[in-house]
């Protein structure tokens, strides 16, 4: 498995790869077999790995926190929901979510671990989103997450070698 220091290197080096492997999935893979690929290949290599080791998703993108849970969390962290919001939180350009105030993610602790636990918000539970429905339709932000996660880019190099994709052009 790539390391998380080399993830973004890799992207850089195989963009042009990986943007032919994602135009070849658009065109040739069965939206039905794909999910489950991606689906048994998530399972099997996140049963291995350990996130709070690389956190590059938490380094490079700002947490969304749905207002729906701005009151819990705050009471998590014992302040009241004004401070929490204050403190950690702004609207995005569009004010239509609040997302943290800083890259990295303010909740995101020195040792790996989110400030909020076992609470923090789906959307980075469910990060790099590779057991989610409809990966065809998604296959542009699977490219990004090459830049980012190590274990998107393990997946998509194993679908390469199970679809027989050619790495190189003729």
């Amino acid at each position: 498995m790539i390391k998380p220091e080399e993830v973004e290197e890799y992207a850089k080096k195989k963009e042009n790869q990986n943007l032919r492997f994602r135009a070849f999935l658009k065109n040739h893979a069965d939206e039905t077999k794909l999910d489950e690929q991606f689906a048994e290949l998530h399972k099997e290599i996140f049963e291995s790995y350990d996130c709070s080791q690389c956190r590059r998703c938490c380094k490079e993108y700002h947490g969304s926190i749905p207002e729906a849970d701005i009151a819990r969390d705050a009471k998590i962290l014992n302040i009241s929901k004004d401070e929490f919001v204050e403190k950690y939180l702004k609207l995005d350009d569009l004010e239509i979510q609040y997302i943290t105030k800083h890259k990295p993610c303010d909740f995101l602790q020195e040792d790996g671990s989110c400030l909020l636990g076992d609470y923090r918000p789906e959307n980075c539970k469910e990060y790099p989103y590779t057991n989610k429905p409809e990966r065809l339709w998604s296959l542009l932000s699977m490219v990004e997450a090459l830049w980012i996660c190590p274990v998107s880019c393990e997946i998509w190099e194993r679908l390469k070698k199970q679809y027989g994709f050619k790495t190189k052009k003729r």
